[in-house]
């Protein structure tokens, strides 16, 4: 599965620079380029503290639905991108992150 690399330091599934969330959605429908996208499962540590052992597998993120319909690695609404990196600087909410893999088809 692809493995799920994230540069946004508060968010509460991110341990050591690794997804450990459930399952992410990466939004963004009509993404011209990253910016436009996002990701939906980020929580800030801030109010929901550590949730790295929130996968149902053992280990890191293995599930994981984009939205991003413009994107080339977009397989019917799952990632076909060998690995992805979620990124944001300063995060608050969720749509101040975004996916740096995103390719516009």
């Amino acid at each position: 599965m692809t493995k799920i690399n994230c540069k946004v330091d508060n968010c509460s599934h991110n341990k050591q620079g690794t997804c450990y969330s459930n399952r992410i959605n990466v939004g963004g429908k009509g993404a011209k380029k990253d910016l436009n996208t996002c990701c939906g499962s980020f929580l800030d540590k801030a109010n929901y503290s550590t949730l790295t052992n929130n996968t149902t597998s053992d280990g890191q993120c293995d599930c994981l639905v984009c939205d991003v319909n413009t994107c080339c690695y977009n397989d019917n609404k799952s990632c076909n991108a060998e690995s992805i990196l979620v990124s944001g600087n300063n995060v608050n909410i969720y749509t101040e992150t975004s996916c740096l893999t995103f390719n516009l088809k």
